[in-house]
């Protein structure tokens, strides 16, 4: 389909992936290379020249398109990427990934490099839409898991950008992040998340904080660009489904018991840090046998030296630090007179409770599957949406065009009326006919046409009525908008 505007817009991560794809050698001369526009634009006609335009006639036989002398039928960098391998991020789905690490497989000293505080994911979520083939993310970073969740336009591009992303934030090699990682796509990231927001993957099988922190992801979230449609549907559905497991099982009922005998605590709040209230937190310290930490402080509120100050207690003072990254330092634990516990070592407190809730989680996962079908299906029902439209907007231009060819035909001005009469009579003959068309597109669930066979429908309404370019169009323009 032509293009008739002067040059094509590209978002810079598709201009990267045109450019690496047609001109390879590009990087070695920069002398060669042409320049993006304010907007990180590029087209045929900001490419540099040369003796005999050698350099654009090279580009354009790369990508098996031709030019014309013609001012009309100057080649766009749209067309140059429809004609290269990049056109199959048009015609593949997107998939749903995420990318974590959780107490079930990395260590807390892992773990509390690569976590994120809460008021730095919409920073995240721009940095990772930045990358090349990542148009949507999210971020949940909490005491026991840190998870990326992202639409990414190819899994392995995706997963490979987002982890070479998390190894420059946080320092920690990408073959140690490798090791530790756990990656998941489409339907079993959505297995996943409804099982996190339920309390089924929680140390503490049902416990209730999971929920509010899923909850605080779509909060923070809103209004960020990049938290998009698919993510944000996501984690909105995960909510859902927290709050239906814990309405409708006892999950949750008696998930944390404390035992008070022979222990005395000290509570307390302290306002912003200071010398003042480390004197005071550490003065409550040593009145206490068991001490609870958690809070969002980046270093140790307990260090070796302090601990050494504090008086001797009957056995040993406990140290129970549930914070990431940990409130006590790791060498606290060199003390006699101390014993330290992170939320790693309370794996092993929790495993027989764990035990005696498997039933439980068993009527949670009947109805995680039950909602996993109900988003499934609402996904799904996404990818044909932008052919509808267009394949729409393709028939009420044409319903516009023959109308107006058809009013000089009748010698006299038409009547309001039945200029209308004719116009509704067009647009009933055209629905008629795209009755069927629409049918074939629909991918609700309500029929027993699978999503592959809605799929080829639509690919095959794209090719015969040339939707493909307008819908590619429209892709890129999106995402010049969203930078």
């Amino acid at each position: 389909m032509a293009v008739s505007s002067a040059f094509a817009v590209t978002p810079k991560k598709l201009e990267n992936l045109l450019s690496n794809q047609l001109n390879p050698s590009s990087s070695s001369s920069s002398s060669s290379s042409p320049a993006p526009n304010a907007f990180g634009v590029i087209g045929i006609r900001d490419l540099p020249m040369n003796n005999n335009n050698r350099t654009k006639r090279g580009l354009i036989q790369r990508a098996r398109c031709e030019i014309s002398t013609s001012k009309s039928a100057s080649l766009s960098a749209l067309e140059l990427l429809k004609s290269s391998a990049i056109d199959r991020y048009t015609k593949e789905r997107s998939s749903i990934v995420v990318i974590g690490l959780s107490i079930h497989t990395a260590p807390v000293e892992m773990r509390e490099k690569l976590a994120i505080p809460e008021a730095e994911w919409p920073r995240a979520i721009a940095d990772l839409c930045g990358l090349n083939h990542i148009e949507e993310a999210a971020v949940l970073s909490t005491c026991n898991r840190m998870e990326i969740y992202v639409l990414a336009l190819s899994q392995h591009r995706g997963v490979k950008e987002v982890t070479e992303w998390m190894s420059k934030t946080s320092g920690i090699p990408v073959s140690e992040i490798c090791q530790h990682r756990f990656l998941l796509y489409n339907k079993d990231v959505t297995q996943h998340i409804f099982e996190v927001s339920a309390g089924l993957d929680s140390l503490v099988l049902g416990e209730g904080q999971i929920l509010a922190q899923v909850k605080q992801v779509v909060k923070v979230g809103q209004g960020v660009n990049g938290f998009g449609r698919n993510i944000s549907g996501l984690f909105k559905h995960a909510i859902t489904v927290g709050k239906r497991v814990r309405t409708e099982t006892n999950i949750a009922a008696g998930a944390v018991s404390v035992s008070s005998a022979a222990v005395e605590l000290a509570l307390m709040k302290l306002p912003e840090s200071s010398h003042a209230s480390s004197a005071r937190m550490l003065s409550c310290a040593g009145e206490a046998d068991v001490v609870f930490t958690s809070t969002a402080s980046e270093t140790p509120l307990f260090l070796k030296e302090q601990v050494e100050t504090l008086p001797p207690v009957r056995d040993a003072r406990l140290f129970v630090d549930i914070s990431v990254p940990r409130n006590v330092g790791s060498c606290v634990a060199e003390i006699d007179g101390a014993r330290v516990y992170n939320v790693d070592d309370l794996k092993e407190v929790v495993a027989a409770n764990k035990e005696d809730r498997v039933r439980k989680a068993m009527e949670a996962q009947a109805i995680i599957t039950e909602e996993s079908k109900h988003f499934e299906a609402w996904r799904d029902s996404l990818e044909t949406v932008p052919t509808i439209k267009k394949l729409r907007g393709y028939t009420e231009r044409i319903i516009a065009a023959e109308v107006e060819k058809f009013l000089p035909k009748m010698g006299v001005e038409m009547n309001k009326k039945t200029r209308k009469a004719v116009d509704d009579l067009i647009r009933g003959i055209v629905n008629k006919l795209l009755h069927g068309p629409m049918q074939h597109l629909r991918c609700d669930g309500s029929d027993s046409r699978t999503l592959s066979e809605t799929l080829e429908n639509m690919q095959a309404l794209n090719r015969m009525y040339g939707l493909d370019a307008e819908i590619l169009e429209e892709k890129i323009r999106a995402k010049v908008e969203k930078k």
